[in-house]
């Protein structure tokens, strides 16, 4: 959180600065959903500071994704001619880009939050995974343009909400919270000690965009490389998140949805999904306890 914020920005985080000290806070994640007013004003405060200055102001969160998006469009499916072997391509990429934004974002926005947030750590008496789940929140957030700018050329294409593919992308979302909130308690304690740990996760999240089927189909991978390597890249979680956000949107755009999912989705998406979705919520686990054991270093480390 900069600490040059003016205007509405300066004046909530004031508001946080200035309240009363109090006995050392309960730690855990059960006490940041306790302490759900104050996750609100953080919330409210990192969205502030991100439009601070601007005159659009959150109408970006929506101008920027939409762009994107026509550009994509005109790029795949008007100038090369991608979706020519597949159907709306473009739907199929952008679906991809928004379960990818927010997962890499609520990722390195959760390493980085306890370093940008050190001026309320050190005076606030509060739990500090407060401020990684905060980040996640604010992901959450700019997502929703995304999805309302998905949904609608979706809806223009012939896409219906059904009860399978709205469970395949909830589950989609629910692995890549789980994982991206495990990653941000992790290397946010870890930022604190090494700021390396900050470039190693900038890295790593450069990686997903290419490790995942967004920009080309997981058929090309499967016709490519085959048994057993095809298993092998299915076990990315997010590429599963990807998958199943797919089989919520993209494939019911196209002529036969039943078909386009048999040849495009890989078998067994739901149960791997749940698998990779509880393995995750058991790292999220782990990782608030080590956030735990090591978070009473935190102030004088920052």
């Amino acid at each position: 959180m900069s600490t040059t914020a003016s205007g509405p920005a300066r004046r909530a985080e004031a508001d946080l600065e200035a309240l009363p000290l109090a006995p050392p806070a309960a730690t855990g994640l059960r006490e940041v959903v306790r302490r759900r007013y104050l996750l609100g004003m953080l919330v409210r405060n990192t969205i502030k500071s991100r439009y601070q200055g601007t005159v659009l102001g959150w109408l970006w969160s929506y101008l920027q994704p939409a762009i994107r998006f026509a550009m994509f469009y005109f790029l795949f499916q008007v100038m090369i001619g991608r979706g020519s072997g597949m159907e709306n391509f473009a739907i199929h990429l952008f679906a991809g880009m928004v379960i990818v934004h927010f997962f890499t974002e609520t990722f390195n926005g959760g390493t980085q939050s306890l370093v940008q947030n050190r001026s309320l750590i050190t005076k606030l008496p509060v739990p500090r995974e407060m401020f990684p789940v905060a980040r996640m929140l604010v992901a959450a957030w700019h997502t929703v343009p995304m999805l309302i700018i998905l949904v609608v050329p979706c809806v223009l294409l012939g896409w219906r909400p059904d009860l399978v593919g709205m469970a395949a992308a909830l589950l989609g979302f629910t692995l890549a919270a789980a994982l991206g909130l495990a990653l941000g308690l992790l290397f946010s304690v870890g930022n604190v000690f090494m700021r390396d740990v900050g470039k190693i996760a900038q890295t790593l999240t450069q990686f997903v965009t290419f490790s995942v089927p967004m920009m080309y189909p997981f058929t090309l991978v499967d016709d490519r490389f085959g048994d057993p390597w095809s298993g092998y890249y299915l076990l990315n979680p997010m590429a599963e998140a990807v998958l199943l956000i797919q089989r919520g949107f993209w494939t019911g755009t196209t002529s036969d949805p039943e078909v386009t999912a048999a040849v495009h989705l890989p078998d067994q998406l739901f149960a791997r999904g749940l698998t990779m979705t509880a393995i995750s919520i058991v790292l999220l686990v782990l990782a608030q306890r080590v956030f735990s054991r090591l978070e009473a270093r935190v102030p004088e480390r920052l």
